[in-house]
């Protein structure tokens, strides 16, 4: 079973005595029994596509002939990441079509075949089967060629662009190469849990444009080229582009229902969301039936084991199931617009539909979610806004009379220190991660620490409070 990118399947055979012209009649023979479209033909061989439909399967066929040896290659053209052994097939049906032909078939026949096609044949001075390999420039051109839009991949290389030149720019403001700190990533619009629910809602899209190091961006942008290429020819670019933005929306918004306090970015969320829309269309008819098994194979795993990393710690595994159904739920609502394309009203209407809902839900949920921590942070600053006016009692004079301290506790300390023990009471009740819980249990002991000194000069607590009645 062939394996990555582009699965491929090769074999080599020898002429066994035929020229070369007569074996280019019997490959092209062969081609046309199987019903290939040979889209290419020249003095040295023909590439040829295998499989027929919009959304089937197909395969590039290529044969070439270079002195005794002829070269039979089957080529995955859909991206996927698994063949099921079917670019062997192609060629293994190839040669047993060409051996019964071959039976039956006579050296002059061959060769009057050949003459007949000679004229649409391309010649060997134009025959790019027989050029030179691609230079390194040439090679580096095509490398280059994922990240510029073209017809039916647009959007797709336009969000790769983007994440990389935000990442780059985070590298510039000396961010981090390979892992940024936590403030750069506030700073650049990570999804944080105070800020975000505190006001800042942009967050919920700036997030999944910036990654947390380098590994972290290759392998997001990674699976981005793969997802796009297999599904924004399908899509579109409008729905592809729409699909993306809101279930990488979903991917926030799940992050912050499901943890009491995140810090999350990178575009994995959305990601996901892309394979949860294709995982939909995969198991409808909008896809030829003999092609969704090695596609729903390859996107199957991929998902899978994604999500069980991500139960390991440290990876947001509620960004990536929010964007998985949101995906899912899209991919169905786009499926009546798809199956029929022509149709303005489907195409345009769905898609709008189908914004204003998640954007609507999205609202719904962000309203409702509860921002303890931002309340414990705001209640914290109250906290040492007070707590630094009522420790201005120690700083007064070393020979500051008894009457100015007590002055000092009535109209400053016992004020402000009774706000404090307030605002304790008000975290006390807040809905708090475990290490912020600790914290604010801490606090509730902090008195013990702070009174003494106070009663060493007027004791008990009541005494104080009479003694600050003094005019």
């Amino acid at each position: 079973m062939s394996f990555g990118l582009t699965p491929k399947h090769k074999e080599q055979i020898y002429l066994d005595g035929f020229t070369s012209q007569e074996y280019l009649a019997l490959f092209l023979d062969t081609a046309e029994k199987l019903g290939w479209d040979i889209r290419y033909k020249s003095q040295f061989g023909f590439i040829a596509v295998a499989g027929s439909g919009r959304f089937s399967a197909r395969f590039k066929v290529t044969a070439i002939i270079e002195n005794t040896l002829a070269t039979i290659t089957s080529e995955s053209t859909g991206s996927e990441m698994y063949d099921m052994n079917r670019n062997k097939k192609n060629v293994e049906s190839f040669l047993q079509v060409m051996d019964s032909l071959k039976q039956i078939s006579t050296p002059a026949s061959l060769l009057q075949q050949y003459a007949t096609r000679l004229p649409e044949l391309v010649p060997p001075e134009m025959d790019s089967l027989i050029q030179p390999p691609p230079t390194g420039a040439q090679k580096l051109a095509q490398v280059f060629s994922i990240f510029i839009p073209r017809n039916d991949y647009f959007i797709t290389p336009l969000l790769i662009d983007l994440n990389i030149l935000v990442f780059g720019l985070m590298v510039l403001s000396e961010a981090g190469f390979i892992a940024p700190t936590t403030q750069s990533l506030i700073a650049w619009g990570a999804n944080y849990t105070p800020l975000t629910l505190g006001g800042e809602w942009w967050r919920l899209f700036t997030n999944f444009f910036i990654h947390i190091g380098i590994m972290h961006l290759l392998l997001n942008m990674y699976a981005l080229l793969f997802i796009g290429i297999l599904l924004e020819p399908r899509l579109g670019k409008l729905k592809f582009a729409l699909a993306y933005l809101l279930t990488g929306l979903a991917g926030s918004l799940a992050s912050l229902y499901w943890h009491d306090i995140i810090l999350s970015a990178g575009a994995s969320g959305a990601i996901f969301g892309m394979y949860g829309v294709f995982l939909a269309m995969l198991t409808t008819n909008f896809i030829e039936k003999s092609e969704r098994k090695p596609l729903l194979t390859s996107i199957g795993i991929f998902v899978l084991y994604n999500l069980a990393n991500g139960m390991k710690g440290n990876i947001d595994n509620a960004a990536h199931v929010g964007g998985l159904v949101t995906g899912l739920i899209i991919g169905y609502a786009f499926y009546p617009a798809l199956r029929q394309p022509k149709s303005a009203n489907l195409n345009y209407g769905i898609p709008v539909l189908v914004m204003l809902l998640c954007i609507t839900t999205s609202f719904m949920v962000f309203r409702k979610l509860p921002n303890d921590v931002a309340q414990y942070e705001t209640k914290m600053k109250s906290f040492s806004q007070h707590e630094e006016a009522a420790l201005a009692f120690y700083k007064l004079p070393q020979d500051a009379s008894r009457r100015t301290r007590l002055a000092a506790l009535r109209e400053q300390g016992i004020p402000n220190w009774k706000a404090n023990i307030t605002i304790m009471q008000q975290i006390e009740a807040l809905h708090l991660p475990a290490t912020l819980k600790t914290q604010a249990d801490t606090l509730l002991e902090y008195p013990t620490i702070v009174w003494p000194p106070i009663i060493y000069y007027a004791k008990p607590l009541a005494k104080i409070q009479a003694l600050t009645m003094i005019p």
